[in-house]
């Protein structure tokens, strides 16, 4: 008997759940060490109407209407956790989205990105409890959805949903790391300096599988990855990369250094 039955179903069913630490429990719960995984042949069609399921809280806006606070202040610490929280939240909903959305893939597909999916609400849930810590909620900040707006664009198309979501916008993850743990470690957060290392080591291997699912749709269609990520950067508006590049994280994320390269010439 598989003991992670209709996975697909199941994933579809948490992306639209609106509570966000409820969702985040329940995907912990999924057994990624199962055997045979019932992958639901039946849900073979993407339903484009699908969205995560959203609360009140938190209020999004546009990127440009989140004023950050000022880090020296309690407000303005617990801002900068909460918008990390909220990348974690979307980095649920992406893992989840990916498994129910795109049908007929091998097993190792949606193993790779169940277990991201976990670790994803591992990182949420650890970071929701620090934000608690210094007298703030998830929701308590407005945030922003351009994580999402991604997926929305990329929903017809695995090949540019893994190039421009994991190798894109989550790999814009691995370069601001470091960055943001000085910031907090500066104030005196070293518990949550500590979460970031966690996430980033864990990010490294989510980088890594939108890598490697990348280079296999290639292969399925022929592709050169280099210049097929470019063409698909631009036909789908993601944004400009700008440096400094984590090329350490990124090279142990699978990143070639013919894609470095490409990736430091296109910044500027």
């Amino acid at each position: 008997m598989n003991s992670v039955p209709e996975l697909r179903a199941s994933c579809l069913r948490l992306l639209t759940l609106a509570n966000p630490v409820a969702k985040a429990a329940e995907v912990l719960t999924l057994d990624v060490r199962a055997g045979r995984l019932d992958l639901d042949a039946v849900l073979s069609s993407p339903g484009h109407e699908i969205q995560p399921g959203r609360g009140e809280k938190p209020v999004l806006l546009s990127h440009t209407q989140i004023k950050p606070g000022a880090l020296n202040t309690p407000r303005g610490h617990a801002a900068l956790v909460h918008s990390i929280v909220h990348i974690e939240r979307n980095a649920i909903d992406l893992a989840l989205d990916i498994c129910w959305r795109f049908p007929g893939l091998p097993e190792a597909f949606y193993r790779d990105w169940l277990q991201v999916a976990r670790e994803e609400a591992n990182h949420f849930t650890l970071l929701r409890a620090h934000l608690r810590t210094l007298g703030f909620d998830y929701g308590d900040f407005p945030a922003h959805n351009g994580l999402w707006e991604m997926a929305e664009r990329t929903r017809d198309d695995l090949l540019a949903r893994v190039a421009l979501v994991p190798r894109t916008l989550e790999a814009r993850g691995l370069d601001a790391s470091p960055a943001v743990k000085a910031k907090l470690v500066s104030i005196g957060d070293t518990r949550g300096g500590e979460i970031l290392d966690l996430i980033l080591r864990e990010e490294i291997g989510h980088v890594a599988t939108g890598n490697r699912w990348y280079a296999w749709a290639c292969a399925q269609r022929g592709l050169d990855p280099v210049g097929t990520y470019a063409e698909l950067t631009m036909r789908y508006q993601a944004p400009r990369l700008k440096r400094p590049f984590n090329l350490d994280a990124r090279r142990a994320a699978g990143f070639s250094e013919a894609e470095l390269q490409a990736l430091e010439t296109a910044s500027h």
